[in-house]
């Protein structure tokens, strides 16, 4: 049961503390992406994971790694969304892999249309108050791609394997 709840609980939280962070501060928190590597590997081992289905996972997270730090080295992306990116993979491995990236990139389009369209506005003045929402217009700030990142990645999760060991009978039992 503990199992279960944490397979339902700790990657949809972290993605959420993710976006909110990026959303209010602009940054991430190498925490976030530590807590999802130890919560992968953690849950992994606790739910029985052969080890060639972990490396594979781990393989699939290097490679995002790899990229998204190359993004980050040309200015791209910020250096917290490349973690969390590749993260994230860890977590898909390859089989949920191109979903995660496609919704990442159709969500991180839109949101940046979206932010560039809102930054032709002025800020009212009951709202410019805010810092993060004054930082959040600034022209010359960046766009929050962990919002991309972690809406992407939560609508991939339920159709994952950790979601589909999930017990759910059981949980509502108790």
């Amino acid at each position: 049961m503990i199992l279960d709840l944490a397979r339902l609980l700790l990657f949809p939280a972290l993605m959420a503390f993710a976006a909110a962070s990026d959303l209010f501060t602009m940054t991430i928190s190498n925490r976030v992406s530590l807590a999802l590597v130890a919560g992968f590997f953690a849950l992994a081992l606790a739910g029985g994971m052969a080890p060639y289905e972990m490396l594979s996972h781990v393989g699939a997270g290097a490679l995002v790694l790899a990229v998204a730090f190359t993004c980050f080295a040309m200015g791209w992306v910020g250096g917290g969304d490349a973690k969390v990116a590749a993260s994230v993979a860890l977590w898909f491995g390859f089989p949920h892999l191109m979903n995660f990236l496609l919704y990442a990139s159709l969500f991180g389009g839109a949101l940046t249309l979206l932010l560039l369209q809102f930054r032709q506005w002025p800020l009212p003045y009951g709202l410019a108050g805010q810092a993060w929402l004054a930082r959040l217009h600034a022209k010359e700030s960046g766009i929050p791609y962990g919002i991309a990142l972690a809406l992407s990645a939560l609508m991939v999760y339920p159709e994952t394997e950790w979601v589909k060991a999930i017990d759910l009978a059981h949980l509502a039992l108790r």
